[in-house]
């Protein structure tokens, strides 16, 4: 009877310890478990190369304690990953930490919100003094060799609430690490690799003149021209509403007005018009090039002038035409003055910049230049007065939404849609409006203000857009619409650009205690196993069976004798 009992009250104490371990087991997954902060979309500074030198950020993978400041005296911040708020940025000092080439564990940009609402965007996202930060600072990440991963992400009130919290542990004197605790930022990213093969896609349509059955000789042909891809320090996040979307959407309004003249055979006009969609505008107009070069002889000499439409969406009361032939050439002279005439009608004004081209440099400045090395007149319309460096100005970080202006681009389809029918039809110097307000022929806002929401919502760099993309079938479509003979050519990029993969990501954002904590934590948790155990052997089995747990067993030599 007594061994039965204590075999009941053995049992009983094994499920009451296999409930304790439990209960530990239980309590330490909960405090694991409660360690997660947020999971954040982030966005990867580019990486590149060109002529084989590298570019951008050069590593994607973080797993590292989040710090405030890049300039902490005397601090190692190789396994630091720093959080900085693009608005409060020193870009001075930023640019000597990383020419110094200073050890880093990664670096998180914080930028403004993006709304929908031009109203609050002016407040949060457009102000001046952020979106020259935003210019300076796409021009410092793209041109420097960066060796960690950097990342771009948008401003929100649980980031806020971190950082805030970062910084306090910093103003202590104790930023974040294994010992101290704090944040951790993890990025799980495959290494980068290369893009393999980029290929960009120029999309053209034809408008076909009216041609006399007695006439023998090819009808001459205007062009309008606009790239529609974009480059950016963040390839996700590089929609360039106004470079180029501006200059797309300008094309396509004017395509859209013109079709409705050349339906009608009794207003169809004697030019034939060639509207252009190209691609590889950031790499030195890329894809014009080899548009061109796809041209045959004939076509090539049919072409009177050609018009290419860049950043044409936030003037406010001028635009510039720019030439590689002199202003007093004949057909540059007769170009500029009817844009002028309807500048004039408009209240607005256009200047002229002549620059000459040089043959010995393959850098061309602006698109027209491409034509022009092919012996086609052409100039390009921008609101810009002086070309962009390479890889610049091109649909970057600023250049989103709010950025654009509707009456902007409506302006200039007026400027130039007007000065073509003039032109065409023969109405130089005559005080007559085409495309009037209140015509069947009036230019809608509405389609304006669509495409450049779409626009403004599609990031478009070249070699992360395949051929089947949807935004290119977009742009095949509704210019189909408009014109005839469509049709896409792809080409590859210029050898010298090699681009890497691994564009967006997920920051996953962990609260981790110190060891400290961590090993009182164990203590609490252990005295506490070791009472309750105590507790049940001695209201289970009595004190004595618990003292003689703890005693050593007696020797074989005692047990013999």
């Amino acid at each position: 009877m007594v061994s039965t009992r204590s075999g009941g009250a053995g049992g009983e104490l094994l499920e009451s310890i296999y409930s304790v371990l439990v209960l530990a087991l239980v309590l330490v997954a909960c405090v694991e478990l409660g360690d997660a902060a947020t999971a954040v979309d982030v966005y990867r500074l580019i990486q590149y190369d060109i002529a084989g030198v590298p570019f951008g950020s050069r590593l994607a993978g973080l797993n590292h304690h989040a710090g405030s400041s890049l300039f902490t005296t005397n601090a190692d911040l190789s396994r630091t990953a720093v959080i900085l708020p693009v608005r409060e940025l020193n870009l001075t000092l930023l640019n000597e930490f990383i020419t110094s080439k200073q050890p880093l564990g990664g670096l998180l940009l914080l930028l403004p919100r993006r709304t929908g609402s031009r109203e609050s965007s002016e407040k949060i996202h457009g102000d001046s003094l952020t979106r020259s930060i935003l210019v300076e600072l796409e021009k410092l990440l793209i041109h420097s060799y960066i060796p960690y991963p950097v990342y771009f992400a948008f401003e929100n009130s649980k980031l806020n609430s971190i950082l805030a919290d970062v910084r306090r542990s910093d103003a202590t004197g104790q930023p974040a690490s294994a010992t101290s605790g704090g944040y951790k930022l993890v990025v799980s990213s495959w290494e980068p690799k290369k893009v393999s093969s980029p290929t960009i896609t120029n999309i053209q349509g034809w408008l076909p003149g009216l041609k006399e059955d007695d006439d023998t000789n090819q009808l001459p042909t205007i062009a309008i021209v606009a790239f529609y891809d974009t480059f950016g320090a963040a390839p996700a996040l590089s929609v360039g509403s106004d470079s180029n979307g501006s200059g797309v959407v300008a094309l396509l309004e004017i395509a859209r007005l013109f079709s409705r003249l050349y339906s009608n055979p009794k207003t169809r006009g004697k030019y034939n018009l060639l509207f252009g969609l190209t691609s590889g505008g950031p790499y030195n107009y890329n894809g014009t090039l080899k548009w061109l070069r796809s041209f045959d002889q004939r076509l090539r000499e049919s072409i009177d002038y050609a018009i290419c439409l860049n950043s044409i969406g936030s003037w406010n009361n001028e635009l510039w035409v720019h030439v590689s032939k002199p202003p007093e050439n004949a057909y540059i002279k007769q170009v500029f003055d009817g844009l002028s005439d309807i500048a004039r009608d408009m209240g607005v004004k256009i200047g002229i910049k002549h620059k000459k081209i040089n043959i010995s440099n393959p850098r061309v400045a602006w698109e027209h230049e491409q034509f022009s090395r092919v012996r086609v007149t052409a100039l390009t319309l921008s609101e810009l007065s002086v070309p962009p460096e390479l890889l610049e100005s091109t649909g970057g970080l600023h250049d989103s939404r709010n950025l654009v202006d509707e009456t902007a681009v409506y302006r200039s389809v007026k400027l130039v849609a007007e000065s073509l029918a003039r032109h065409i039809y023969g109405q130089q110097g005559r005080n007559i409006q085409i495309f009037a307000e209140s015509s069947s022929l009036a230019i809608n806002p509405s389609y304006i203000a669509l495409w450049l929401d779409l626009l403004s919502r599609t990031p478009r760099v070249a070699p992360f857009l395949e051929k089947t993309n949807s935004f290119i079938s977009a742009l095949k479509k509704e210019l189909s619409d408009h014109t005839v003979d469509v049709y896409g050519t792809h080409e590859s990029i210029d050898g010298i650009f090699t681009f890497y993969d691994s564009t967006t990501a997920t920051l996953n954002i962990y609260q981790v205690a110190s060891v400290t904590f961590d090993l009182l934590l164990l203590l609490v948790l252990g005295s506490y196993i070791i009472l309750l155990f105590c507790f049940l052997v001695i209201t289970t089995r009595g004190f004595d069976d618990l003292i003689n747990m703890f005693r050593r067993p007696p020797s074989r030599k005692t047990k013999a004798a």
